[in-house]
């Protein structure tokens, strides 16, 4: 499971059927960063892209968690779905060594 945010959609007329009505994504992994113990951790960006199947209803720019692999197909949603990545989450706040690195304005 990782943290990511998401950065734009995907629209794909011609898929496998099991894929239709399922909401595509494309969201960047982020990575944490805690190099200096004074400071609270922050997110980074990672520059990558990846198509997730959104399970939950997020918007453009949230901050969510993903799954991949054998877990992306664990959810109701997707377990008869060819799917890698999944959006299983929508990220309230993170804490890091007791500093929190991220609220949610919503």
């Amino acid at each position: 499971m990782f943290l990511a945010r998401v950065t734009g959609h995907v629209v794909a007329t011609q898929k496998d059927k099991t894929l239709s009505g399922q909401k595509l994504l494309v969201v960047e992994p982020l990575n944490v960063k805690y190099d200096d113990a004074s400071k609270p951790a922050s997110l980074g960006n990672t520059g990558r892209a990846i198509v997730a199947v959104d399970v939950v209803g997020v918007g453009d720019g949230q901050l969510v968690l993903v799954v991949q692999g054998s877990s992306a197909r664990m959810t109701e949603q997707t377990k008869n779905l060819p799917a890698d990545a999944v959006i299983v989450g929508i990220v309230d706040s993170a804490v890091f060594a007791g500093k929190t690195f991220y609220q949610s304005t919503k």
